[in-house]
């Protein structure tokens, strides 16, 4: 029973929109009616509001952060823990308080991988932010660390099944990002920094 809780509980945190939350906090129109139409930090940049970009990017962290942790607090099994990582991201993705149409799940995936373990978090975020100083696009960077980070929870060897829950976010998170992938592909993919127009 406490992992039913736990899971809906996870899933439900995961729900909340840091994006439209931090949006209505500063004023802005909602992060769904501008640009990519994508309720997360990337987007809300684009209004040219870094604080409540900021706000977004830590607040969705850290709900993704704050399940695992209590999960792990908890003296859940690894199994228990990797599907509360799984339902806090997927509230993330299908929120139920916006009708189930959610971010692309970057800034959730970090948190969670921070709470799995630091090194993971830290490899994650340190390729994303290479690749994105590189090639200022905030979408190659987001799939080529989705990409890597299954890769570096093996090598870290972490329990078996917190490696499959990221390979899992990994798959979910590439499929979210497949209009940019398009976009990728054809040269249009808009640089960090830049406001989208439509």
């Amino acid at each position: 029973m406490m992992t039913v809780n736990f899971v809906i509980a996870a899933y439900l945190l995961g729900s909340i929109s840091f994006a439209v939350v931090s949006s209505k906090l500063f004023g802005l129109a909602d992060p769904r009616s501008y640009g990519s139409g994508n309720p997360g930090a990337t987007n809300v940049l684009r209004s040219g509001k870094k604080g409540a970009a900021a706000l977004t990017l830590f607040g969705d962290a850290a709900k993704g952060w704050l399940a695992v942790f209590l999960a792990i607090q908890f003296a859940l099994s690894d199994v228990q823990i990797a599907l509360v990582a799984l339902a806090v991201f997927i509230g993330h993705l299908f929120p139920v308080f916006l009708r189930f149409k959610g971010g692309k799940g970057v800034a959730t995936a970090l948190g969670i991988l921070l709470a799995f373990d630091l090194w993971l978090g830290l490899g994650g975020l340190a390729t994303w932010l290479f690749v994105a100083l590189v090639f200022r696009l905030s979408s190659l960077a987001a799939l080529v660390a989705a990409a890597a980070s299954p890769a570096y929870a093996f090598l870290l060897c972490l329990p078996q099944q917190w490696v499959w829950a990221s390979g899992v976010m990994s798959v979910l998170l590439i499929w979210r990002h497949k209009s940019n992938i398009q976009n990728l592909l054809a040269g249009k993919e808009t640089k960090i920094g830049k406001k989208k127009k439509g």
